[in-house]
């Protein structure tokens, strides 16, 4: 019979508990984030009243800015990582838009487009560092093997 609590533990053990709620925690918020943000988009895009979208945009920037913190909290590194450089873009070209309403559908496709290179690009253009001038990332932070432990030995 082995004692459980003489195995080594993995340096940054997460509980099982933990790893799924920071896991849907972070898909629930980015399920907002996209609902707000399609929603608003035919506003946007259309010149639709305010009144029918607004609550769907203050939805959008307020999990998108949930989302920043999650990933800024995780690393610093985000910060001069392509992934959390085109993020300020973004937020700049949403703001230009103040500046130039007229250019508005435009803006916000680029935005869109922009959008789909950060979540969906490869891992080496995400990681690029602008700082650095190459990819760059901290390890993992828990590997499938360790996860695999925890949830054997909980």
């Amino acid at each position: 019979m082995t004692n459980h609590s003489s195995r080594k533990q993995p340096q940054h053990q997460l509980s099982e508990t933990r790893f799924w709620i920071q896991r849907l925690s972070k898909t629930a918020i980015r399920a907002a984030h996209i609902l707000g943000v399609a929603i608003s988009s035919g506003g946007f895009i259309f010149h639709l009243d305010k009144a029918l979208w607004l609550n769907w945009w203050l939805l959008a920037m307020f999990s998108g800015g949930l989302m920043m913190a999650q990933e800024i909290y995780r690393s610093k590194l985000w910060l001069i990582q392509l992934k959390g450089v085109l993020t300020f873009i973004k937020l700049g070209l949403l703001a230009s838009i103040i500046l130039i309403p007229q250019q508005q559908p435009n803006i916000y496709i680029i935005v869109l487009l922009l959008s789909v290179f950060i979540a969906h690009g490869p891992a080496a253009l995400r990681h690029y560092s602008i700082w650095h001038r190459r990819v760059i990332d901290e390890p993992k932070r828990m590997r499938k093997k360790e996860l695999e432990w925890v949830i054997k030995n909980r």
